[in-house]
């Protein structure tokens, strides 16, 4: 049954999301991953240790915190299914993994940081969203750190999540969250992490793969339903050069985002003071992005959210059904 409770955790997430005064009382699952995280990195990353040995034990810190918190919530997910309305409950504690709410939230606060107070706050805001030095954007590239992260994080946050959970269940889920979380605080090319964090990146790689296809489609759809999107645009966005990316999923949401909006997205941008060189999605489209087309964004983020939310609930019934 876990289409149905894939589909319960998106309509819960939707309509509460994760309230900020629970945050403040008890944490959220990703802070409890991320302290795990942490103890492991600073228990078994020994920077006097060869890049080989670093690699190994970096494998046994993915292993371990993939491991720890799916085992839990399997144990957990056993244990509610003796209860009434289980999958209802279940569904509660599996909606703390999707971030529809909090993802369109952070990039409406770009656009009304600009409006309201022009490049200075557009910045902070979207410094919370993106890894970028922020000190270099100008109103354009605030707007395109904005576009970009929402096509990226629809996929990583909630598209990604949601099938996992359809998949293998609650464990599923927190599992897939595991390791995204790894992979965002030690996947990273540096001397500290470029072999700790190996094992991280790439398993982040090969387990976004189905959902960052899964997001191409659905923006390309919802395209044909937004009025001044072009869904033949992002597809050839999408063929042309999704694959162009330094990353072997983030171009395939990105692309499709850049081809409905008309816009080039990506490219040469700046992270701690590094400038790193990258395709561009949607090439040829327009780089002066503005407050205008991260709306446009959100309008086709929403429309393809909602597709998801049909798709995966004709799903669950399918399950029902044939169950």
């Amino acid at each position: 049954m876990s289409a149905p409770l894939a589909f319960l955790s998106l309509l819960v997430e939707l309509a509460f999301g994760y309230p900020d005064r629970l945050v403040r009382a008890i944490g959220h699952p990703v802070i409890w991953i991320g302290h795990l995280i942490s103890l492991l990195e600073r228990t078994l990353n020994r920077p006097t240790a060869s890049d080989t040995t670093r690699r190994i034990l970096g494998c046994i810190a993915l292993i371990l915190l993939v491991g720890i918190p799916a085992g839990i919530a399997l144990i957990l997910e056993s244990f509610l299914g003796a209860l009434p309305f289980d999958i209802l409950i279940t569904a509660i504690l599996a909606s703390t993994l999707l971030a529809q709410r909090s993802l369109a939230s952070h990039v409406k606060a770009v656009v009304e940081a600009l409006d309201r107070e022009g490049l200075p706050a557009g910045r902070k805001a979207v410094s919370m969203i993106v890894g970028r030095d922020p000190e270099k954007l100008d109103e354009a590239a605030i707007c395109r750190a904005a576009i970009e992260s929402l096509a990226e994080n629809f996929s990583d946050g909630i598209v990604a999540p949601a099938f996992w959970l359809s998949v293998g269940g609650l464990a599923g889920g927190v599992a897939y969250k595991a390791a995204n979380t790894a992979d965002s605080m030690i996947g990273h090319r540096t001397p500290k992490h470029l072999a700790f964090g190996w094992a991280a990146a790439r398993f982040d790689d090969l387990i976004n793969l189905p959902a960052s296809r899964l997001t191409a489609l659905l923006l390309v759809a919802a395209a044909c339903l937004v009025p001044g999107a072009s869904p033949g645009a992002a597809w050839r966005a999408v063929l042309r050069d999704a694959k162009k990316h330094r990353s072997p999923n983030a171009g395939w949401p990105e692309a499709a985002m850049a081809g409905a909006l008309g816009l080039a997205l990506n490219g040469p941008r700046a992270y701690g003071g590094v400038m790193v060189e990258d395709a561009f999605m949607g090439e040829g489209g327009r780089r002066e992005a503005t407050a205008a087309d991260i709306r446009r964004a959100l309008r086709l983020h929403w429309t393809a959210d909602a597709l998801l939310i049909a798709l995966t609930g004709a799903v669950a019934v399918a399950m029902i059904t044939i169950g």
